[in-house]
Parts: C-alpha cells; sequence; structure tokens
C-alpha cells in the first residue's frame, strides 16, 4: 500500500461501499487492505464493480475469518462500516473487539445508521428491532464535519445522505435563531440512494421519467434529522420531511423552509448562511439554485436561500453516494486521523452525467 495507512471496509459490495472503493483508490493515506463480503468471499471486487478494474484487478473479498486476521495484522488502521442498518451494529462491534483484542489503533466511520442514536432505545423506537451493540453506541459522535470542531469520541456515525443535505440547510437557521423551530423540508434523491438490490421503486422503466412522494411525514429519518440538528444547534425543533424518488441515479435536492423569527432580505440571508460556512471547504452559498448535476461524484455541496412573505426557503444539493455517505466518511476519518479532511476529496464533479 507504498506506505499508506490500511483500511477495512465492512459490507463491500453495494452502492455506497463501491463509491468508498473509489474514493480510496485516489486517498494520499489510506489504502485498502481488506474488504468483507460474506456472501461473496473470494470473488474479485473488479466482478463486483467492473468500473473500478483498473484500481484493484486483483484484490478479492473476505471473508469474516481472513477480515479478522488481516485487521490483527496491523498496528493502526482506519475501519468503515457500508454495511446495512441492523448488521452493521453486530459487524462493528466485533471488528473493533478484534482489533481490542490485537492492539490495533482503529479508528471507525459508521454510515450505517445503527450508530446514529445516543441510546438502545432511541434507536428501537425508529428502527422496530434491537439494537446489535448497545455498549458501543457511547463510543460514536452522529454529526457533519461541517458542525463539529472537535470530536469527543473515537468513532463517528455518518448521518446518511437525505441527512446531509438537510442538516446543511436546517442547522445555521437554528444556529443563527434565524427562523422558528418547526421546518418543513421536501427532498428528492436519486434511485442508487435505494440500494443495489433491484426493487419496485429502483426499477427503471417505473422511475424513469416519474417523481413521486414516499413516507410523507413518517420517514425513518426525520427523527434521526432532529437528534442531529438539536445536538450541533442547541435547539430542538419539529422536522416535517416529505421524500420524493427522482428519476436519475445519483444526487439529492433537498428544499428546507420555516417562518422568520425577524424580516431578514435575501441577501442578508445568503450572507449568513456564507459566513456560517466560511470555514467548509466542501460548501458553497450562492445566489443561483443549486443544481444536482453540479456536485454529482464529488463531495461538494451546494446551497442557495430565497425570502418571501416571512418566510425563507433554503435549497441544498449533494452526491447521495459520495458527500451524503463514502465521501463524508472519508472526510470524517481524515479529521479522526487529524489530516487535512480535504485529503483525497478535492476532485470536482465531473458535469454532464
Amino acid at each position: 500500500m507504498n506506505g499508506r495507512l490500511p483500511a477495512f471496509v465492512l459490507g463491500g459490495t453495494g452502492y455506497v461501499a463501491g463509491e468508498l472503493l473509489r474514493l480510496l483508490a485516489a486517498h494520499p493515506r489510506l489504502g485498502v487492505a481488506s474488504v468483507l463480503s460474506d456472501s461473496q468471499p473470494g470473488a474479485s471486487v473488479a466482478d463486483a464493480f467492473p468500473h473500478l478494474r483498473s484500481a484493484y484487478p486483483d484484490l478479492k473479498f473476505s471473508g469474516l475469518g481472513d477480515f479478522e486476521s488481516a485487521m490483527r495484522s496491523e498496528s493502526r488502521a482506519a475501519l468503515f462500516c457500508a454495511a446495512p442498518h441492523g448488521v452493521a451494529a453486530g459487524l462493528v462491534d466485533r471488528a473493533l473487539a478484534t482489533a481490542a483484542g490485537a492492539g490495533t489503533d482503529v479508528r471507525c466511520v459508521d454510515i450505517s445508521a445503527d450508530h446514529r442514536f445516543p441510546s438502545a432505545a432511541a434507536y428501537e423506537a425508529v428502527y422496530k428491532h434491537a439494537h446489535g451493540a448497545p455498549a458501543r453506541l457511547a463510543e460514536f459522535t452522529c454529526a457533519l464535519p461541517e458542525h463539529l470542531e472537535r470530536v469527543p469520541t473515537r468513532h463517528v456515525a455518518h448521518p446518511g445522505c437525505f441527512a446531509t443535505a438537510t442538516l446543511l440547510a436546517v442547522v445555521p437557521l437554528l444556529a443563527l435563531d434565524l427562523v422558528e423551530p418547526r421546518l418543513f423540508v421536501t427532498g428528492v434523491t436519486g434511485s442508487t440512494g435505494s440500494g443495489r438490490k433491484p426493487v419496485e421503486g429502483t426499477h427503471h422503466p417505473l422511475r424513469h421519467g416519474d417523481l413521486y412522494s414516499y413516507g410523507a411525514l413518517a420517514h425513518r429519518h426525520a427523527p434521526e434529522i432532529a437528534a442531529v440538528a438539536q445536538r450541533a444547534s442547541g435547539v430542538a425543533a419539529d422536522i416535517h420531511f416529505v421524500p420524493h424518488s427522482g428519476p436519475f441515479a445519483r444526487g439529492i435536492h433537498v428544499t428546507v423552509q420555516a417562518v422568520l423569527k425577524k424580516p431578514v432580505e435575501t441577501r442578508s440571508a445568503l450572507d449568513a448562511l456564507a459566513d456560517f460556512y466560511s470555514r467548509a471547504p466542501f460548501v458553497r452559498v450562492g445566489a443561483a439554485a443549486p443544481r444536482v448535476k453540479d456536485v454529482v461524484a464529488s463531495n461538494h455541496a451546494h446551497l442557495s436561500a430565497a425570502v418571501g412573505g416571512g418566510t425563507i426557503a433554503v435549497m441544498s444539493v449533494v452526491d447521495n453516494l459520495t458527500k451524503g455517505a463514502a465521501g463524508g466518511a472519508v472526510q470524517w476519518m481524515n479529521r479522526l486521523f487529524d489530516w487535512d479532511e480535504r485529503e483525497g476529496l478535492t476532485a470536482p464533479a465531473p458535469g454532464w452525467t
């Protein structure tokens, strides 16, 4: 790995894992040591992700035993979890126990939902099943890098794709005391947000050329967003969330609307958002309406705002697989190891996707 820190990936065959492997292939400080897939141990990573063949011509998926053996051989390592919620907690718990037993200094970023809540009861209330490793929850902090200067724990839970786009808009509104703490969120996501396994909602003939809502005002991400927003801003708020399925593969567009506490002009609102994110290298605030194509396949987020009728609307776009998942996880890992958070993530969006 040419002196790069070994990176271990749990849950290696999904879209998020594929995006994570793409980013790690170009990371100057991290190199892939092992990718766990209980369903495809010994199979070629390049067969699962043909677009990554040039980066990983010989890499094979590991079974759990080989994965743990590889982790024991390292003195220091990065652990990424891209496994599904409900499965991730047990895998992370076992991997961290393996590392501790071997004396391996490891930092973990969990991209699943399993470590986003501070208690097992809060998790179980939303996901309707027991948490796989409740004793580990205190070892994780859930936040966006843009909203937390210092991490109080060894490990991080990434807030997720819809949450990333929404929190980037919601947190400054609450932290700057601009709005009443009741926010209405409409989000549109690409089909990759539903995962790799084909289901009716991602089947191309049904989704192409169409737009429809799902889980309106009852989606499981709403309580996650509210909880993380409160921790980041110090303000408890009601989040009313209506997600939509869009006719594209990648990207998320979110519009957040709220009632202003006092009169504010659009220019002043944009200036306030820009100042709030002045030290955030991946967030750009502009007057023009943000477009999904301008951020797809990048770790960048674009925001804008409009004021009228005593309300404010903040528009936010991110790539669901990059900034909303794998890229955000790499950004966090950079922070956990005290590297520049931009390492391996500075490539602009390709455009015309």
